[in-house]
C-alpha cells in the first residue's frame, strides 16, 4: 500500500493537483487537510472516475479532512472520542476522520495551530493533542496511521532556524512533549528514516520566496502503530508539489507499506 498525506490548503482550487498526484504516485491512500468545504461542495467527480471513494468531513471555507482511497473505506468515523471543540458556542471542528482502507485505520488529523503561546487556541492545542492520545492508546494494537499536518516541529533540525522559533509556536517544550507522548506510546515517525536533511521539509511559508530559499519546517507526519511500522519500506517527501503556480504551502508525505 502507498499511504500519503498533504495539507492541500483548499481542496476545490487544487483538484486538479490531487488528481494528477494519485496517477503520478500510484498512491492508494490519500489522507487531506484543509479541504475548506463540505462534502457536497467537493469537485469529487474525477476521484471517482479513477477508482477512488472519499470520506470528507468539512464547513464551509474553514478547516476540513477527508480520506480518499481505492483499497476500500469502510467504517468511517468523524472526530476521534472526546474530541474537544472550539468557539463561542464551543464546537466540534472538522480536524480528524478516520476510516479502514485495506485493513489500516487511517485518521486524517488537521491538529489546531496554537496561534501564540499566550492565546487560548494554544491551550485548545494541548488540550486536543492530550484527548488525541488517550484516544489513540486503544488503537496501538492494530494496524493505525495517524496521519496529518501536526502543527509542530518536534526536533530543532525541523525548523530552518531555530532561533527564530524559540518564542512562537510549533516548538515549545509542552508541544514537543505532547508530540514525543504518541512516539512514547509505540508510534512511530514511519517518514523520518527515509527523509534526511536537507528534503525533509513539508511547509514553507509563502513569505519571502521562503519555499526557493529551502527555509522550511517539518511538521506534516506519518505516525504508525508497531504493525504498521513493521511494514514500512520507504517513503519520501514530493517537493515538486509546493513549487509552481498555485502550489499549497505543504508538500505532500508519502510512505510506502508491505502487504
Amino acid at each position: 500500500m502507498r499511504l500519503a498525506t498533504w495539507n492541500v490548503n483548499s481542496l476545490r482550487s487544487r483538484i486538479d493537483r490531487v488528481e494528477a498526484f494519485l496517477a503520478r504516485h500510484d498512491v492508494d491512500v490519500l489522507a487531506l487537510q484543509e479541504t475548506k468545504a463540505r462534502l457536497d461542495q467537493l469537485p469529487l467527480m474525477g476521484l471517482q472516475s479513477a477508482g477512488y471513494e472519499v470520506a470528507a468531513a468539512g464547513v464551509d471555507q474553514w478547516n476540513g479532512v477527508a480520506v480518499i482511497s481505492r483499497v476500500g473505506l469502510a467504517d468511517v468515523e468523524v472526530g476521534f472520542p472526546d474530541m474537544p471543540g472550539w468557539g463561542d458556542p464551543v464546537a466540534a471542528e472538522a480536524r480528524a476522520i478516520g476510516a479502514t482502507c485495506g485493513g489500516v485505520r487511517v485518521w486524517s488529523l488537521y491538529v489546531p495551530n496554537g496561534r501564540k503561546v499566550d492565546d487560548p487556541h494554544y491551550a485548545y492545542k494541548l488540550d486536543w493533542l492530550a484527548r488525541l492520545r488517550a484516544a489513540a492508546r486503544d488503537w496501538a494494537a492494530t494496524p493505525t496511521a495517524l496521519v496529518g499536518d501536526w502543527n509542530i516541529a518536534p526536533r530543532d533540525e525541523d525548523v530552518f532556524d531555530i532561533a527564530q522559533f524559540r518564542t512562537s509556536t510549533h516548538v515549545t517544550p509542552p508541544e514537543r512533549a505532547a508530540f514525543q507522548g504518541f512516539l512514547d506510546d509505540g508510534y512511530a515517525d514511519l517518514a523520518r528514516p527515509y527523509t534526511p536533511e536537507p528534503d525533509s521539509y513539508t511547509y514553507w511559508d509563502y513569505y519571502r520566496q521562503r519555499f526557493e530559499r529551502n527555509r522550511g519546517m517539518r511538521i506534516d507526519f506519518v505516525l504508525g502503530s508497531p504493525a504498521l511500522a513493521a511494514r514500512t519500506t520507504g517513503a519520501f517527501v514530493d517537493r515538486d508539489e509546493r513549487a509552481g503556480k498555485g502550489a499549497s504551502d505543504h508538500a505532500p508525505v508519502v510512505v510506502d507499506l508491505t502487504d
